[in-house]
């Protein structure tokens, strides 16, 4: 992936993963702080998806669509366009799952496709891939990952039903 490409991606997943965690810590959140980590994240997020950068990797692609799904997820600005940006990411990962081997970084873009349409297939097979994995000597980012996925099935909150 061409540096840029993967700074921006990276940076993208880190800002998002910031602003959802803001205040989990027990600290404060200030609106001043939320309202501008949260300009930069939709700022971010729309200049990852506006470059229509995909990578020339699988993995690379599959990290694109990673921080894409984060940054709309984390981001509470909308425009007007954010569900048919969502939409088109979501279409870029059907492909993407179905030749990305198993592992963290699958792990992660399962978990967050599955938090845009809760669809059963997708959380199955994240199961699969943690009971492939030895409990007893998980990386930090591992029990990160699982720990994010258990979250989003314990709390769905999809968006259709978020005004009924």
């Amino acid at each position: 992936m061409n540096t840029s490409l993967s700074e921006e991606a990276i940076t993208l997943q880190r800002a998002a993963h910031e602003l959802m965690y803001l205040g989990t810590d027990g600290s404060p959140v200030y609106s001043d702080e939320l309202s501008r980590r949260n300009g930069e994240v939709y700022r971010l997020t729309t200049a990852l998806y506006s470059s229509l950068a995909k990578g020339a990797t699988t993995e690379e692609q599959a990290n694109v669509c990673l921080a894409l799904l984060m940054g709309y997820s984390a981001s509470f600005i909308d425009y007007g366009e954010k569900q048919e940006h969502i939409q088109n990411v979501l279409n870029r990962c059907w492909d993407i799952l179905d030749v990305l081997p198993a592992s963290l970084l699958k792990l992660r873009l399962l978990t967050a496709c599955y938090g845009e349409v809760f669809d059963e297939p997708l959380a199955d097979e994240v199961r699969k891939i943690i009971s492939s994995w030895n409990g007893s000597s998980l990386t930090a980012e591992q029990r990160e990952a699982i720990e994010e996925f258990q979250n989003v099935v314990a709390n769905p909150y999809p968006w259709e039903e978020v005004g009924e």
